[in-house]
């Protein structure tokens, strides 16, 4: 009954006239970004951080940036289809299938089951994480720092084994984030550290000032140097809804989909596009043509797509529930939250119920919103693929310029922005995810707070990480993912 009143509590703010146009607004936007490649949902919400200053409003601001969020999970498969180049990562896998639909004529029926999949995974995403967190966060009440401290490192080591090809990249980038993280005054002794006397650094990296350099200014570098081909493989799409004959051949991978997409979207690190690939196996595997994924088989759009929707949504169950997010667009998210005063983990649904439930229902009317965004005016996503990307691109440094320097208004976070935009785009050079580097800045100070607070209530002992039973079992899980990967590796040697 509580559930019910709290989700009905929360319609009843989702749709008041302002919540409601920030909804649409983040939809809108979401669709827009990731329809046009190049620019991803993390980058975008870290650009319109400084705007959850001017909205006032938690709920609001967090509406909007939910919105585009999701948003782009729907847009990134328009790019996927008519040019074979996703506009958002997570729709990489769309572009097998997708394409080769698309030079078959048949675009509009993979834009069209695109679409529904992901209306459908969105829902049941939402659905779930409106009876899942309640009880997550209850359990999450009983946590105390050594429970948060284990329960952190391993969040960490999967966003480093997760996320891009490489575990040991990943890794680096995990110490990179967390030394950064170290960056300022000593939360427990007060003492400077790797500040240089300079007084930009007094006061530690800024979130928003690392955000907005590596993911926009760096992004910016990154494809400016790249040729983006928009040459569409069709400009007129004829007939947008799917057959029956599709709908029903395409039923169950939109369930496996979205069942698989929100069980990886509980995972730190996981996300949108490691469901999205693991669905397309999956449904090729159980296949009884399996031949024809990769020449334009249908359900090698629909699962994918169902995929990292469903993932979107799970996602906020651990940085709603346990404060711990899970993938850099969700990072900023919980970045915005902060900025607002309000502290994502368990106690949200306490202090804050109105925030978590005005933002869960807003998630179900995105959904619809979506749906009526992205079929009716697929004409006009295709017209805008044809913006030049050297216009875009001015305007975006120019936003995030003013965004870093009304934050706070110091010219020096303009400087710091652009080096951490060179530095954002050195690593990408280098092939590095920035993924598990920004996961480790946020959770970096959890960890630290944690690991404190733990050892002063052990007095020194290191004992209490494995007195406690949570925080012993995720610890087991850390060793159980180091070793397995070691003991793999030798027996191969032992082989050659």
């Amino acid at each position: 009954m509580e559930l019910f009143n709290g989700l009905m509590g929360g319609f009843a703010l989702a749709i008041s006239p302002i919540n409601l146009l920030f909804c649409l607004v983040g939809a809108f936007l979401g669709t827009a970004i990731g329809v046009l490649p190049g620019l991803g949902p993390a980058a975008t919400i870290a650009i319109l951080l400084p705007m959850s200053y001017a909205l006032g409003s938690p709920t609001t601001s967090i509406i909007m940036m939910a919105g585009i969020y999701y948003g782009a999970m729907y847009g990134g498969s328009t790019t996927s289809i008519l040019l074979s180049l996703p506009g958002e990562a997570a729709s990489v896998v769309t572009c097998i299938d997708g394409y080769q639909m698309a030079k078959k004529g048949r675009a509009g029926a993979a834009l069209g089951i695109s679409a529904i999949g992901s209306f459908v995974a969105g829902t049941v995403g939402v659905i779930a994480l409106t009876f899942i967190a309640p009880p997550l966060a209850s359990i999450a009440l009983k946590f105390g720092p050594a429970e948060y401290f284990s329960l952190t490192v391993l969040g960490l080591l999967m966003a480093a084994f997760l996320s891009g090809k490489s575990a040991i990249k990943g890794s680096i980038m995990v110490v990179l984030g967390l030394f950064l993280g170290t960056v300022g005054m000593d939360p427990v002794q007060g003492a400077m550290r790797y500040t240089f006397d300079t007084m930009i650094l007094m006061d530690g990296l800024d979130f928003l000032t690392l955000a907005m350099g590596m993911f926009g200014i760096g992004e910016i570098l990154s494809n400016m140097e790249e040729k983006i081909d928009n040459d569409l493989v069709t400009s007129k799409i004829n007939r947008i809804w799917p057959t029956v004959a599709d709908l029903i051949k395409t039923r169950w991978s939109i369930l496996r989909g979205s069942l698989i997409g929100f069980i990886v979207g509980l995972l730190p690190g996981g996300g949108a596009v490691i469901s999205s690939m693991l669905a397309y196996s999956i449904e090729k595997k159980i296949s009884k043509h399996p031949e024809e994924f990769g020449q334009g088989a249908i359900e090698g759009v629909a699962a994918p797509e169902s995929a990292n929707n469903s993932a979107a949504s799970a996602s906020f169950i651990p940085m709603m529930t346990l404060g711990i997010p899970g993938n850099p667009a969700i990072a900023m998210i919980y970045a915005a939250l902060l900025i607002q005063g309000v502290q994502p983990g368990p106690r949200i649904m306490i202090e804050h119920a109105d925030v978590f439930w005005g933002v869960v229902a807003s998630m179900y009317i995105g959904n619809v919103l979506l749906l009526l965004l992205n079929l009716p005016l697929i004409g006009m996503w295709v017209k805008m693929l044809k913006i030049p990307y050297s216009i875009l691109a001015p305007i975006i440094v120019v936003v995030s310029s003013i965004g870093v320097y009304t934050s706070k208004n110091n010219v020096m976070d303009i400087m710091m922005m652009f080096i951490m935009g060179v530095l954002g785009y050195l690593l990408r050079k280098l092939k590095f995810d920035l993924g598990p580097l920004i996961l480790a800045f946020v959770l970096g100070r959890i960890l630290e707070r944690s690991l404190s607070q733990s050892l002063i209530i052990s007095d020194g002992s290191f004992s209490i990480f494995f007195q406690k039973p949570i925080s012993a079992a995720c610890l087991l899980v850390v060793l159980v993912m180091i070793v397995i990967p070691v003991i793999g590796r030798f027996r191969g040697k032992k082989q050659d």
